[in-house]
């Protein structure tokens, strides 16, 4: 008799990767993980795999888990696959210091990260359809507003 397995914390359509102690700062890594998020997996993968940045190879790497974990473990379509939240966190930091002048040092801190990458299966077509007519009916107020603002801006051009 053991403890009841835990519940599912993702919905049945994500899959996720996590990695531990990345040697970099949080500050550094999150601007590789901002440069995916909101990105289809196959173009997510083509940015990271073309940044100058040292951390994006490992970036990559979760990445690649998570779109395997997808496939083999919750059997999700690979090529309708996005980044739905690529998440930094701060993991510990090693205290070191350096050697100055007079006898003296400075404190230094050497940073590592968390990196949590969850990828998710896009809604088929139909479902899509159904939600942009629920949209559309309430922005068409808003869009006769934008056009009569094209039309005003246009005519103050031509006078």
């Amino acid at each position: 008799m053991g403890k009841p397995a835990t519940p599912r914390q993702l919905h049945e359509t994500e899959a996720s990767a996590y990695a531990r102690a990345l040697k970099t700062s949080p500050r550094k890594l999150n601007l590789v993980a901002q440069a995916i998020r909101g990105k289809a997996a196959a173009a997510a993968l083509n940015e990271l795999a073309f940044n100058r940045r040292r951390i994006a190879r490992d970036v990559r790497k979760v990445l690649q888990a998570a779109i395997a974990n997808a496939e083999n473990n919750h059997q999700l379509d690979v090529d309708r696959l996005y980044v739905k939240e690529a998440t930094v966190g701060r993991a510990f930091s090693l205290g070191r210091f350096h050697v100055r002048g007079r006898g003296r040092i400075s404190p230094v801190e050497k940073y590592f990260s968390n990196l949590l990458v969850v990828v998710r299966e896009r809604v088929p077509e139909e479902r899509a359809k159904d939600e942009d007519k629920g949209e559309a009916e309430g922005k068409s107020a808003g869009a006769g507003k934008k056009l009569r603002a094209k039309a005003k801006a246009g005519g103050k051009e031509k006078a």
